[in-house]
């Protein structure tokens, strides 16, 4: 998890990291294909079906048809909404949405995926659900997470954390210490 103030860096960060910004100086290296989650999956959705909208970011690996339809089908398995593949994108809800464009990088073989505050749109139990589902994908495809939120809950799901302060990392490591750093800092304000 990355946690911080509103505009202490968190999702220039990311952004960073994704390549989809350019850094001022210095070098960033991600060993790894790396997916990125926007905040709000609208987005990032721009084919009109779910089947079609995992597969649009395939097109650039020139895989075979079979390849890509498989490549699709086990990524909407993942995020357990294969039935939903011939569903126009219109038609789901904002935790499908998320959970769909989550499945779009996995259909690319993200090893890093990269989540910029994905529950900040969601109900509660949506959020909870998306939390507890990257989770799941995290051990059982052995990828790496690095998810921004605002959401000091979440934070019981992760196995460690940065703490950001005016694009700086002031601490790492374990979750609870840095939450207490944050809500501390927080209650100053």
């Amino acid at each position: 998890m990355l946690l911080g103030s509103n505009g202490s860096g968190k999702s220039t960060l990311l952004r960073l990291l994704a390549g989809l910004l350019q850094s001022k100086s210095g070098e960033i290296q991600l060993q790894g294909r790396v997916g990125f989650v926007f905040q709000n999956p609208d987005h990032q959705l721009v084919m009109p079906t779910v089947g079609a909208d995992v597969a649009f970011g395939l097109v650039e690996d020139k895989l075979p048809w079979i390849e890509v339809k498989q490549r699709v089908e086990d990524a909407l398995t993942a995020v357990k909404l294969l039935e939903l593949q011939r569903r126009p994108i219109y038609a789901l809800s904002g935790g499908q949405k998320q959970r769909i464009a989550i499945a779009g990088a996995l259909a690319r073989h993200c090893q890093v995926l990269l989540l910029d505050e994905p529950t900040a749109l969601l109900d509660p139990d949506s959020q909870n659900d998306l939390v507890i589902e990257v989770q799941r994908l995290v051990k059982t495809r052995g990828i790496t997470a690095l998810w921004v939120t605002h959401r000091l809950e979440e934070l019981n799901y992760s196995d460690g954390a940065f703490l950001l302060e005016n694009g700086q990392v002031v601490g790492q490591g374990d979750p609870e210490p840095l939450k207490r750093r944050l809500m501390q800092k927080e209650l100053k304000i």
